[in-house]
């Protein structure tokens, strides 16, 4: 059965399985491979994406359930890199390998829709349940700070 939905700011439908995860759907139908697959039970957060501006893991969210939604991947974040978050992580050098990166920058911008002054507290709180076994939650947190300077320069979250 056909599932329409708005994915980075396009309507889309697909003809999967209803219970195709987001994330193979995403990968596979739709070939936007920004989005990581880690660990297929939303443990490591290489999956995130926002639907309906909330983040989402999507290596266990049902194509069934994003009908008639918002979906947005790292790729629909900007056309360019220039989203601030995206900004941020590239000034402080955020990656090292980058395989959990973008899962990392969609929960980062989710965070600070919510929390646009954040403390280093509370962004190593909202980040930690993304897991980077490089080891750079250092970076990360330098990036995300930076993020809401320039999101707050900006006139807010985007």
């Amino acid at each position: 059965m056909p599932v329409t939905f708005e994915l980075n700011g396009r309507s889309t439908t697909v003809d999967v399985s209803p219970e195709t995860p987001l994330l193979w759907v995403l990968r596979d139908t739709l070939n936007l491979t920004g989005t990581k697959y880690g660990c297929g039970i939303a443990a490591c957060g290489a999956c995130t994406v926002h639907i309906d501006g909330e983040a989402a893991r999507s290596c266990v969210y049902p194509i069934s359930s994003v009908s008639a939604k918002r979906v947005t991947t790292i790729e629909g974040l900007s056309m360019d890199r220039s989203h601030p978050v995206q900004e941020a992580w590239i000034e402080a050098q955020a990656p090292q390998c980058g395989y959990c990166q973008s899962g990392q920058i969609m929960t980062a911008v989710a965070f600070l829709k919510k929390t646009p002054s954040p403390t280093p507290q509370q962004v190593d709180a909202a980040m930690s349940d993304n897991i980077c076994r490089c080891g750079t939650a250092q970076r990360i947190r330098k990036a995300v700070l930076h993020a809401s300077e320039l999101m707050q320069a900006q006139g807010g979250a985007r």
